[in-house]
């Protein structure tokens, strides 16, 4: 089959590989009819999170259902499925919680307590190199589905996969930003990051019931999107201070939500990469400094876009005088894909209005290029293959 295959940083390639085939009586081999590159597949990309060997990316997919293990009871060949991006056994401590990116069982080699650097780590992830389990993801033609009874769900009829592909992980991270703060209705919500995971988070605020939604990026075309898209007022942080403008926004108080949907990746000067190189950090977390910054005394910080290594001059002092509550980590789109599914089929919602390219899965490295260069305006590839 043909997949998309990590080498390297900056080193992704369409290659012919091994098709994959049943390994456990719980898996199911999935034809894959539309799959996505997501802002986390460029951590991977850009070297942010090491991966030794080749590996097959992409944890944002779907397809229809090819083969079935002999212990899958809920599919049969021909479903047609959306996947979250977690692999969760779904019985272990943390599934019965609801925590399935805490899977016990789906990451025996580096799972653990303690959430380190290069060990302990949680549940496995679609395409997300061995230390999330080694999986091979969903940017090919093919793809295994292990606990197949747990993660996939099938498509409500009279859907497209545009307009359901983003409930495997985009949509519920937004979502999860939002239905973290527990907003009772009338909120400001500021998000920093206006790429998907962004967007998303601002579609979902309506839904809550926020009173105002604000965007905050550097990039116009990405301005332009949340502003179409997402409905929302937009700052440029280039062309203005982000903060100072949130507090005129809402009588000197500050937002009563804000969401850092971008992560360790924010813009860095050479200034900040060379202190990055003498500190031993990955990346930035200004985004996450300006959040803590923009929200008002008592107000709720979620943090979804990703950090991967500890930052020095963690604004402790501030957390605490301000009373900020924070929450972060990876999204719970085992929890709340049925609900994000029947949005989408009341027309509640829609997802596929940030869809900037649509290509064959043989244009898959060209487009990492393009996504992560922030070329011709892209906002959201999907993958044809």
């Amino acid at each position: 089959m043909k997949a998309l295959v990590f080498h390297g940083p900056k080193d992704v390639r369409v290659d012919n590989i091994k098709d994959p085939a049943i390994e456990q009586a719980t898996d199911v081999i999935l034809k894959v009819t539309s799959t996505a590159i997501c802002g986390s597949d460029l951590h991977i990309y850009n070297g942010m999170f090491p991966q030794p060997r080749n590996m097959v990316l992409g944890h944002e997919f779907m397809g229809i259902v090819e083969e079935v293990g002999k212990g899958v009871q809920n599919l049969k060949k021909g479903d047609r499925v959306v996947v979250p991006f977690p692999i969760a056994c779904g019985h272990c401590h943390f599934c019965s919680m609801g925590l399935h990116t805490h899977c016990e069982e789906s990451n025996p080699e580096h799972y653990g307590p303690e959430g380190g650097l290069m060990d302990g780590k949680g549940g496995a992830l679609f395409g997300y190199t061995d230390l999330y389990g080694g999986y091979d993801g969903g940017q090919a033609e093919y793809v295994r589905v292990p606990y197949a009874d747990v993660g996939p769900r099938k498509v409500p009829d009279g859907l497209t996969d545009e307009q359901v592909l983003f409930t495997t992980d985009i949509f519920p991270t937004g979502w999860s930003a939002i239905e973290w703060a527990q907003l009772k209705g009338g909120e400001v919500v500021a998000v920093f990051g206006c790429g998907p995971v962004g967007l998303m988070a601002m579609k979902s605020a309506w839904l809550h019931g926020a009173s105002r939604v604000i965007g905050i990026d550097i990039q116009e075309y990405r301005l332009e999107m949340a502003r179409t898209a997402a409905k929302a007022e937009t700052i440029n942080a280039k062309d203005a201070d982000p903060v100072e403008m949130i507090r005129q926004m809402t009588g000197g108080y500050g937002a009563d939500l804000c969401v850092d949907a971008v992560g360790m990746e924010a813009d860095r000067t050479m200034l900040e990469k060379a202190m990055n190189v003498i500190q031993m950090e990955k990346g930035s977390m200004k985004v996450l400094g300006k959040c803590f910054d923009a929200v008002r005394r008592g107000g709720t910080v979620t943090v979804m876009g990703v950090y991967g290594t500890p930052f020095d001059n963690f604004p402790l002092h501030q957390w605490f005088d301000k009373g900020i509550k924070l929450f972060g980590g990876q999204s719970w789109p085992h929890v709340y894909i049925d609900k994000l599914l029947s949005l989408v089929q009341e027309g509640k919602v829609k997802l596929d209005d940030i869809v900037t390219h649509s290509v064959s899965l043989a244009d898959a490295s060209k487009m990492y290029q393009v996504f992560n260069d922030k070329e011709d305006n892209c906002v959201k590839v999907i993958l044809k293959p």
